[in-house]
């Protein structure tokens, strides 16, 4: 069997170097000409194997600053009952994303666009509808403490929110969020389900949430029903998969 290349030599070992701590978060790897000398092979085989570490996540690349581990954010645990949390009375405003965050209402800011569409056939599906019915979409940025944490991209059936206080966006944040809007307009909703899935994130996602390279998304459509029908389709909520853990639990 020929050698391994060389370049997954060297990335394997500076790897196994950062998971022991030689080099901890935050910490500048060897320069490129250091690499060089003490593997005893070319720049472009060390640039491969430092495109292979970036590719995983582990470091980052910076001009001008050298290649630097990368350092992971805290990762929050996203449980079902959550929506629970934020129907109950609230002695200060809140949404779910408030608190699975654990910050107060002024370290929450949320960046809004809004529009009136029409569902193509996936979207109406989820619906349980006819394709082509008015729905209001939303896409949201999440930020807790300025930093961008989630994209959502949500839709309401028009009928049940135009032109009422749930379609204006300078309302936003609403304390309690979605589940506070259409219990106001007399839906309170009764059933919340949810389908996880992961995959790369798009480049306009990858710079809207200010992820390094090599990080997969956690991407969740979610449908919030109000006795048998739907009234809320959210396709998807976007977060960095290095930044949360879903946490699901069944009484049984």
């Amino acid at each position: 069997m020929p050698d391994r290349p060389a370049y997954l030599r060297i990335a394997e070992l500076l790897r196994d170097q950062i998971r022991d701590g030689r080099y901890p978060q935050g910490a500048r790897l060897p320069t490129m000409a250091e690499l060089c000398a003490a593997h005893g092979v070319s720049e472009i085989v060390v640039r491969q194997a430092i495109a292979r570490l970036r590719g995983e996540g582990l470091v980052q690349t910076r001009r001008g600053g050298g290649t630097i581990v990368r350092v992971a954010p805290p990762v929050r645990r996203v449980a079902m009952d959550r929506y629970r949390t934020v129907t109950r009375p609230m002695a200060v405003p809140a949404t779910t994303f408030t608190h699975d965050q654990r910050i107060s209402w002024d370290e929450y800011r949320l960046d809004r666009e809004y529009t009136r569409t029409r569902a193509d056939t996936d979207l109406a599906g989820l619906f349980e509808a006819a394709a082509g019915i008015e729905v209001l979409r939303r896409r949201f940025v999440f930020y807790a403490r300025g930093e961008p944490q989630q994209i959502s991209v949500n839709y309401l059936p028009w009928d049940v929110v135009g032109d009422t206080p749930v379609a204006d966006p300078e309302r936003e944040p609403w304390p309690g969020g979605t589940l506070a809007q259409l219990s106001f307009l007399g839906h309170p909703p009764t059933r919340v389900e949810e389908a996880v899935r992961a995959r790369m994130p798009t480049p306009e996602e990858a710079e809207t949430l200010r992820m390094s390279g090599g990080v997969p998304v956690v991407t969740i459509t979610r449908r919030m029903l109000s006795g048998p029908r739907v009234l809320e389709v959210c396709r998807d909520i976007v977060i960095p998969a290095d930044r949360v853990v879903l946490d699901y639990a069944i009484d049984i």
